[in-house]
């Protein structure tokens, strides 16, 4: 899909929707890929020993939903103002990958049932995070400032597994 090239008064393409509904519709497959594979309820995950910090399973719904919205609007926003096609097929790539570390997180920890794959995929997720903040800091640094809570979250979830890991 081609768009014009018009800028509004305070320098930032016009036209962007597009770059947001193309976040959105990702983000959104990736949210839907990891809650398939949540079984927070089930027999295994209830079985595994876990510090006391754990948050109550009602926060992760409650932290990951507006976490959600920002990573779709950080991302249209940084694709709406990437400089060029280079740049923004590689934000894109970044984005998408950081996509599938974060669904491929469920998968390796309950599809599994493994504690110690859901580590690895959550600190493959936190490298790859770092990575989607840098680059899109070079476009927008507000919407790199937007995923800041993401990955201050993953961090978090980093430490939660390792702990689960450490515990059984």
């Amino acid at each position: 899909m081609r768009l014009i090239r018009r800028y509004g008064g305070d320098g930032r393409r016009t036209g962007s929707w597009p770059y947001f509904a193309v976040t959105g519709v990702a983000v959104a497959a990736a949210a839907l890929a990891s809650a398939r594979a949540v079984d927070a309820d089930g027999d295994w995950y209830r079985s595994l020993r876990k510090p006391l910090w754990e948050p109550p399973p009602w926060a992760f719904g409650a932290v990951w939903t507006p976490l959600y919205a920002t990573i779709a609007y950080a991302g249209g926003r940084a694709l709406a103002t990437a400089p060029n096609r280079r740049d923004r097929g590689l934000l894109a790539a970044s984005l998408a990958a950081n996509l599938t570390l974060n669904a491929g997180w469920s998968r390796l920890f309950f599809g599994l049932r493994s504690t110690r794959a859901g580590l690895a995929g959550t600190v493959l997720l936190d490298v790859s995070n770092g990575e989607l903040i840098r680059r899109v800091a070079r476009t927008d640094r507000t919407a790199a400032a937007a995923l800041l809570p993401y990955a201050a979250w993953c961090a978090f979830a980093t430490a939660l597994n390792a702990s689960i890991v450490r515990q059984n």
